[in-house]
């Protein structure tokens, strides 16, 4: 292995951001100092020790402001690894790292990319932005926190493993629990309570025919909404009949939809399972990325992300939409036009040997630095 960019794959995937906890300002701080030394102004927000976010911006003369955003945290290693999970490899082709391509493989690229750019200021005028955040994994706290302040931001690339073609339409997540009431006794006399299991298992029905409605408003490019049951939990003793049974629902949202109406829809079975002795009530939400988003596929950043890529040789690149959640979703919410775009295949993220090719990578980097260019054209 050699290069700058491998390099600087090889340091990022040695940092143990893996969430939870997170632990990003350590790697935080690492970005910071390269965004430096390539010329941006930067800032580290830690907005929980441990927990931070980095930006970097190079102000180049007028026009609208573009930026990279990718995250930092990476999922659990888990067992399964040929080797240190922490140490980048090469396999072939192939390099070899959590984090490799979901998405510190993007980050590298990212970074790389911002500095083609600023040694090449004439070809460019707005201002350049990166935006590396913590948590993306769990509930997006950073780009969260980041898009609380509202920063001015015209464009933006979010770096996810696509193969280097533009994602336009990501899917969105909530998760209600939704506990069950029954009365506890004692199970040799489960007569004379209301058993909460069998009253959630009533209930799953409801849930099953929800799905099912939803089904019918599919989006073009990501398919159909969707509502699930992920896990179940109830009882304290093995000989009590339990009070109450929890079921943590999985609610899969696409654009157009919002948290209110999906959390209505879900309010409205319960319901109707009240009038025939069910007694169930949402109680909390558990965090999660966020909502759906969208960008029209003929807006300019498409056609310059799609042509970017037939420069440096995608095959009839198109643009595609992905079931999981990602941060777009809270850059649209301030305005922001923007596609998800990096090296690496989804299929192989949060898996043991995730890898990125090498070639995806450099390309990559050359892709990035065209579409932020055609964006901030002189």
């Amino acid at each position: 292995m050699s290069g700058p960019l491998i390099a600087r794959l090889a340091r990022l995937v040695s940092f143990d951001t893996q969430n939870p906890p997170g632990n990003e300002s350590e790697c935080a701080r690492f970005i910071a100092a390269e965004l430096a030394d390539i010329g941006l102004t930067v800032e580290i927000d830690e907005f929980v020790e441990g927990r931070a976010n980095v930006v970097g911006k190079l102000v180049n003369g007028p026009g609208p402001a573009f930026a990279f955003n990718t995250h930092m945290d990476v999922v659990p290693a888990g067992a399964g690894w040929s080797g240190d999970p922490l140490v980048l490899r090469e396999a072939g082709a192939n390099l070899l790292a959590r984090g490799a391509c979901d998405a510190k493989g993007p980050l590298a690229a990212m970074i790389e990319a911002i500095a083609l750019l600023a040694a090449e200021r004439e070809s460019w005028t707005g201002t350049l932005i990166g935006a590396f955040v913590a948590d993306e994994e769990v509930a997006s706290a950073g780009a969260r926190r980041l898009a609380a302040a509202r920063p001015a931001i015209d464009f933006v690339v979010v770096g996810e493993p696509s193969g280097n073609a533009p994602i336009i339409a990501h899917k969105g997540s909530l998760r209600p629990i939704v506990r069950v009431a029954g009365t506890s006794a004692h199970s040799g006399t489960p007569d004379l309570g209301v058993n909460a299991i069998f009253q959630a298992a009533r209930l799953l029905p409801r849930f099953s025919a929800l799905h099912e409605k939803l089904r019918v408003t599919p989006h073009s490019l990501i398919g159909a909404p969707s509502l699930t049951v992920t896990r179940i939990a109830a009882g304290i003793a093995d000989n009590m009949i339990p009070d109450s049974c929890e079921l943590l629902l999985d609610r899969r949202l696409i654009p157009g939809e919002s948290e209110e109406s999906a959390l209505a829809a879900i309010r409205a079975a319960l319901a109707d399972a009240a009038a025939d002795g069910i007694a169930a009530e949402i109680i909390a939400l558990k965090p999660t990325t966020g909502g759906a988003a969208e960008t029209a596929p003929e807006h300019p950043i498409v056609a310059a992300a799609l042509a970017a890529g037939r420069r440096h040789g995608l095959v009839d690149p198109h643009p595609f939409g992905f079931q999981g959640a990602c941060d777009f979703v809270h850059f649209r919410e301030i305005g922001a036009e923007g596609v998800v775009l990096g090296p690496g295949d989804l299929a192989v993220a949060h898996k043991p040997d995730e890898f990125v090719p090498r070639a995806e990578l450099a390309q990559a980097a050359l892709i990035y630095r065209d579409i932020a260019r055609a964006l901030l054209s002189t």
